[in-house]
């Protein structure tokens, strides 16, 4: 007997699956959950088949007869009407992915940022910018299918062409990241970037070895006072050195991370670059330069607040107020230092993070073992086995290295200690 649409309408759904025939092999299932289905039954070669047609009441009965009936007509031309449905859902998707491929590299950006840069620790900020500098300009309105290698390397050229070998790489590495995600999502079928080799790009790395002597320890006391520095800047800089800290990691750091008392300095995961905290002891020397510091804004949260006083400040600030002072007398900086040449040492041009080489350096000068040393930068133990099996946190060891530390940049640093023995192994 043919379903009418009140029966269909007033069956209930109990324990098990039960299934209304309309007749000519439309059937109504209806499921313990009270879902209700339309389906067509056939066969093909011998073997019965369910085709589903839709959900009640979203299809309604009358409708159901003429999926029915589509089905019955594929039948007769020979078809099967479930490969005909897997094949439209196929090309559909494929057309989908077509339609997602002419999208523009700019949109594929914003996507990127939003479901990958975004959960990164600086939310990709530094990537954005990187991106509107460099690449946005030239590649953001072509369809992300149609960018080219050729266009790529214009891009990495751009960065060489003005001296710049660690950022056309780095910019290489970001855009790649990029078009992965991209190709994970079948947004685009081939990668611009695979073929173009890193290692070919500008001059091959070498790593920076650059530490500051005993000696330049002692010409940076004498020059820091005439180079224009805030107090703040100055004393970032005796306090990386006498800790081992990230100069960002310092900016970052809330008074709430001090503890003067047992003299602590607790590095919270979030601002550490490997996202391990460590406790840095304070030899005399750092707590000294932080107490100084803590009496410029009493009331700050922050050690290094901003203008407004809502954050941190910019990580960069103090590297380039340090780096804006060595670039030489005929450098000229607009809106800048005049004192280009004012922190120039013997040695060279150096950075906040060469303090921490110079940190370690002075250290194992001291009798640290280079270990004891590692572990006061935070550095991770790179030996998988050791760092699994040995789990010696060394506190005495390295609250004696920082310790020896401080004692030593307190001679170095004193203008009243006279003439102090510098040591050899600094000698450039």
């Amino acid at each position: 007997m043919s379903l009418t649409d009140r029966k269909v309408n007033s069956i209930k759904s109990n324990e098990k699956e039960q299934a209304f025939s309309d007749g000519a092999g439309l059937y109504l299932r209806v499921y313990p959950s009270g879902n209700k289905e339309w389906r067509y039954r056939y066969k093909v070669n011998g073997v019965g088949k369910w085709y589903f047609l839709g959900i009640y009441p979203a299809l309604s009965l009358a409708n159901a007869r003429i999926e029915a009936h589509k089905a019955k007509a594929m039948l007769r031309n020979g078809e099967d009407p479930s490969d005909a449905k897997k094949l439209a859902i196929k090309t559909k998707a494929q057309e989908a992915a077509k339609q997602n491929a002419r999208i523009s590299t700019q949109e594929l950006f914003n996507r990127w940022v939003k479901f990958d840069l975004a959960n990164r620790k600086d939310g990709g900020v530094e990537v954005i910018r990187c991106f509107q500098k460099d690449v946005l300009p030239i590649i953001g309105a072509l369809p992300a299918e149609e960018v080219t290698k050729a266009q790529i390397a214009s891009i990495i050229d751009s960065c060489l062409a003005r001296g710049s070998d660690r950022m056309a790489k780095v910019v290489l590495s970001l855009i790649r990241q990029m078009f992965r995600f991209a190709q994970d999502r079948d947004i685009i079928q081939t990668d611009p970037t695979a073929t173009i080799r890193k290692n070919k790009i500008g001059k091959p790395d070498t790593p920076r070895e650059r530490f500051l002597s005993e000696a330049e320890i002692k010409e940076l006391t004498k020059k820091i006072e005439s180079a224009g520095l805030g107090t703040p800047t100055k004393l970032a800089i005796w306090i990386a050195l006498a800790t081992g800290c990230r100069i960002g990691e310092l900016i970052k750091a809330k008074w709430a991370d001090f503890d003067f008392k047992a003299k602590t300095w607790l590095i919270v995961p979030e601002n550490s670059k490997n996202g391990k905290p460590i406790t840095v002891h304070l030899s005399n020397f750092a707590l000294g330069n932080l107490k100084e510091l803590k009496q410029i804004q009493p009331d700050s949260v922050w050690a290094y607040p901003n203008k407004d006083n809502t954050t941190h400040l910019n990580t960069k600030t103090i590297t380039k107020q340090i780096g804006d002072r060595q670039f030489g007398e005929r450098t000229k900086l607009a809106n800048r230092s005049k004192n280009t040449s004012a922190l120039l040492l013997k040695g060279g041009k150096w950075t906040p993070h060469d303090l921490r080489r110079t940190t370690a350096t002075l250290m194992t000068a001291l009798g640290v073992l280079p270990d004891i040393a590692d572990k006061c930068l935070n550095h991770l133990e790179q030996n998988k086995m050791r760092r699994t099996y040995i789990q010696n946190s060394y506190t005495n060891e390295m609250k004696q290295a920082w310790t020896l530390l401080g004692e030593r940049l307190e001679l170095l640093t004193n203008h009243k200690a006279g003439n102090v023995i510098t040591a050899k192994f600094g000698t450039k």
